[in-house]
């Protein structure tokens, strides 16, 4: 059974975060400092910490919204399955803010040729709090 705090930070079944991490931002805390998303290449959320959705906008558009502002954080994506096992095919992957949207992360992904392509993939935002928006 999938818990009220699993829920909110889309953890993975037995894993655990303190109250105190996944309350609301405020200009005293803007939220959690690390936040990940592993998004198949359809576009679900397999998993992650603080990701409230992933979306496919088209071949080899994405987007991932967090639970707090990411502007001034650092994203650091790669290509890859959300598998335990195999690989995801090769190819290759941007990451820019999301316009419109402080919580998001737009993600393109092409094959090798770099035609866009729905590839899986892994993607992790810094936010230390010294330069928390």
């Amino acid at each position: 059974m999938t818990t009220e705090l699993e829920m909110k930070t889309n953890l993975m079944p037995n894993q655990e975060v303190s109250e105190m991490a996944i309350a609301a931002a405020s200009p005293d805390n803007p939220g959690p400092e690390q936040l990940f998303a592993v998004v198949n290449a359809n576009g679900t959320l397999a998993r992650g910490l603080f990701a409230v959705s992933s979306t496919n906008l088209g071949a080899g558009f994405y987007e991932v919204i967090f639970s707090r502002d990411v502007t001034r954080g650092a994203y650091i994506a790669t290509i890859g399955s959300s598998a335990t096992s195999g690989i995801e095919q090769t190819g290759q992957i941007t990451v820019v803010g999301r316009a419109g949207n402080p919580n998001g992360v737009f993600i393109t992904t092409t094959d090798s040729a770099g035609n866009f392509q729905n590839r899986g993939f892994h993607l992790a935002v810094l936010c230390p709090q010294a330069f928390a928006s």
